[in-house]
């Protein structure tokens, strides 16, 4: 038999090879697509973005699709490929087509497609999206009968999941996403710090009642203008009696008028100070105190004393780093002795200190300080230390019953 007898049916293996090739990268395509890179590109005007897009919204009819085209094709070249070996071989022909049409259709038509669409998904998405959109259009009613069938296996096996995406998930995408360098670790570190501003409640980021710095209704003019001298802050509290009784707040530009000292009452340029729960969130604090042009927040605890304060200072560096200025003293929260030694300040949240060195545990306090505290179980005192894991964790300076200096010394192994 003339060997130009069998070109039809190696063209009809042909076309069949491409394009399963052609099903197979765009199952991987799309579902390997930045969506959020597509939908820019959409949105600045590219129509097959756009049309890109659309399709991946309605991701179930383009599976589909997708998998009917493939399978018809395949099917197809398995049968023309069994007829045609058998013409040529005879009764082996059949076990002959099948062996070398599986190779054939497995390098070309699945792991060579896939892997060069995976590497390549928008571009490979979008030149693919016209003709999918076509034979969607084509196969509709099969699509819309297997739609029915997947809703009636999603009732019976009640598979609807939640879909929306956790915070978790969401910090483990923003991790990969600066892996493969789309953003820079600063970009990262302040998108992060934004996915996690909503978890956070006043009294994790409040300046605790011992460090306020506030002065007395009754306290004279002088002394308020030497707090505000060796304070360098720009308002201070102001109370009746007690701490646990804040009344207003005083700030620096009303107590100094022209050349000196205001000459009114302070009770008559203080301003009423904004109170808060300690579980308020931060994101909903931040809102209020916009909303009363208030740059501070009073703190009160279950007996409606002062717990603290937080500042909007205090939420904006949740979210952009520490903000120092020209009177801040800069302090390392970490600072290295030796190589095996740190020295610790006492406010270092504890989540910073598992994270630092390296350690897993859970604390009811959210400052170091107030955990070394549970770890003793009694008042410290200076010198006071214990071991935790493979740490040695001792108090390095101690004031009126409050930590403020830590010591932890490390193994060498964990060191080097």
């Amino acid at each position: 038999m003339p060997l130009t007898s069998f070109i039809p049916s190696i063209l009809v293996m042909a076309f069949c090879i491409i394009m399963s090739a052609y099903f197979s990268a765009t199952e991987t395509a799309f579902s390997s697509l930045n969506r959020t890179r597509i939908k820019v590109l959409a949105e600045n005007g590219n129509r097959r973005a756009q049309l890109t897009y659309r399709l991946s919204e309605n991701y179930d009819k383009l599976i589909s699709t997708i998998l009917i085209g493939n399978n018809l094709v395949n099917i197809l070249v398995a049968s023309v490929g069994t007829l045609l070996f058998v013409e040529i071989w005879g009764d082996i022909g059949a076990t002959i087509s099948t062996v070398v049409v599986t190779i054939v259709v497995l390098i070309f038509g699945e792991i060579t497609p896939k892997s060069i669409a995976k590497d390549f998904p928008e571009k490979f998405a979008m030149f693919s999206a016209p003709l999918i959109n076509i034979l969607i259009y084509v196969l509709t009613p099969v699509n819309f009968l297997f739609t029915q069938w997947k809703k009636m296996i999603s009732k019976l096996f009640q598979t609807k999941e939640d879909e929306k995406m956790s915070q978790e998930e969401l910090l483990l995408l923003l991790e990969d996403v600066q892996q493969e360098g789309s953003i820079n670790e600063d970009e990262g570190v302040l998108l992060k710090n934004a996915v996690e501003f909503s978890d956070l409640e006043a009294q994790d980021i409040l300046t605790h009642r011992v460090d306020l710095e506030a002065v007395d209704i009754d306290a004279t003019k002088d002394e308020i203008a030497e707090l505000f001298t060796t304070s360098h802050f720009s308002r201070l509290l102001v109370y009746e009696e007690s701490i646990d009784k804040i009344i207003g707040v005083i700030h620096r530009k009303d107590f100094y008028v022209g050349n000196g000292i205001t000459s009114k009452e302070i009770k008559d340029i203080i301003t009423t100070p904004l109170f808060v729960m300690p579980a308020e969130k931060i994101s909903r604090l931040l809102k209020l105190l916009q909303a009363n042009k208030s740059h501070i927040a009073v703190v009160i605890d279950e007996y409606g004393g002062t717990l603290g304060i937080v500042t909007m200072e205090d939420i904006l560096e949740e979210l952009v780093g520490e903000i120092w200025d020209e009177h801040d003293e800069v302090e390392e929260p970490f600072h290295m002795v030796d190589p095996n030694t740190y020295i610790l300040e006492g406010d270092v949240t504890f989540d910073d200190f598992c994270s630092f060195f390296n350690v897993k545990g859970e604390a009811d306090s959210v400052s170091i300080a107030g955990w070394i505290m549970e770890q003793i179980g009694k008042i410290p005192e200076q010198d006071d230390s214990f071991t935790y894991g493979n740490l040695t964790v001792s108090i390095e300076q101690i004031s009126d019953n409050r930590i403020l200096k830590v010591r932890v010394t490390m193994p060498d192994a964990i060191a080097s």
